[in-house]
This record gives structure tokens, sequence and C-alpha cells, in this order.
């Protein structure tokens, strides 16, 4: 049976070139991860506020690793983008940011994001989705990208409203997190936004 509409992002829109750096704000830089990374992404997943608002832990190296790895064979096959967020001076880790749950037949995704410990309170979560929305909405393409965190999640419902993710609503028990369920705000911008 023939589809009645054309997806809004074909297949091979991301992956006909390699995964970009992109220019920040405030001296940040996007960058593909790298194999070398893990031993800091370890080290971030130690921390009390990730494990706090996060369903994930991280027991090795080894194991972030493989992380990085699944990672970039996610880029490949169009399914999510990942970026380590660093000072583009020194290279240091400051965070990540990501597309997750792309489709791109609907041209949709959700970004989520984090900060090392050294780095919160800074803007750097604001800056670096600042950044990603950019080049997801006006040069990739994508319609629509949605943003989700708990709602008892202050610093991260702050990161959505500086970036201009509009609150739509609350989803309730939608998320469980180690503590228990959570509801989830839902932001989201549309291209023109």
């Amino acid at each position: 049976m023939p589809f009645l509409i054309g997806p809004v992002l074909t297949a091979g829109t991301l992956t006909r070139r390699p995964q970009p750096t992109l220019p920040a704000d405030g001296g940040l830089r996007l960058r593909p991860w790298r194999a070398g990374d893990a031993p800091a992404v370890y080290e971030v997943f130690q921390d009390p506020v990730m494990h706090q608002w996060h369903a994930r832990a991280a027991d090795s190296e080894e194991e972030v690793a493989g992380w990085i790895r699944d990672w970039h064979r996610a880029w490949e096959e169009e399914r999510e983008a990942h970026w380590a967020v660093v000072d583009a001076g020194s290279g240091a880790l400051l965070g990540r940011v990501a597309l997750r749950e792309m489709r791109l037949d609907d041209g949709t995704a959700e970004v989520a994001y984090w900060t090392v410990p050294e780095a919160r309170g800074r803007g750097v979560a604001t800056r670096a989705t600042t950044a990603l929305t950019r080049w997801a909405l006006d040069e990739v393409g994508f319609h629509r990208l949605e943003l989700l965190h708990a709602v008892r999640n202050e610093a991260s419902c702050r990161v959505a409203v500086g970036t201009g993710f509009a609150l739509e609503g609350t989803k309730r028990d939608a998320a469980l997190q180690p503590d228990g369920r959570h509801d989830m705000h839902l932001h989201a911008r549309v291209r023109g936004d």
C-alpha cells in the first residue's frame, strides 16, 4: 500500500557525510565521541546527581567504551546522534548533547543532555542545546524536537525554557528512575519557532 505523504527527511540525510563538529557560543564545541573519552564519561557517571536523573550507571571504562561504539553505530544507522560537549580551547569534556528517538520520516527527534559537575550552572547545557537545535532544525531539516525531563529536575527545566522549548504538558508516571516513577515535562520546538 503506498504512503500518501513522503518522508520529511530521507534515509541517508545524516550519513551522506561524517558526523559534523558544531560550534557553540561561549567557547564550546560539539564533536563526535572518541574512544579516548571513555575514562572521562565513566567518571561523570560516578556522580550521585547523574544517578538521580538517569536510569543508567557505568560499572567500568570498558562498558563506557561500548556506549561510545554504540553511539557511533547509532549515527551510521540514523537512529541517534550523540556529541561530546568540549571546551573549544582546552578540549576538556564538559557534557553531552544528543538527538535520540530520531524518526526521519516524521522529521522528529528527542533532545537529551548532561554536564560534568564542574560545568553545571555555567550555561553549558543551554549553549550546547541551542547549537544542536539550530543545526537539527535549520541545517538538517528536522521539523519537531522534543525534550523530556523529570518534573522535579528544575535545572533541566531551566535549560529547556532557556533554549526556546515550549512546555506542552506533563506526562504522568512516564519515566521509571531508580527512586520510582516520575512525571515528565514535555517541551518542544518546531521549525520556525
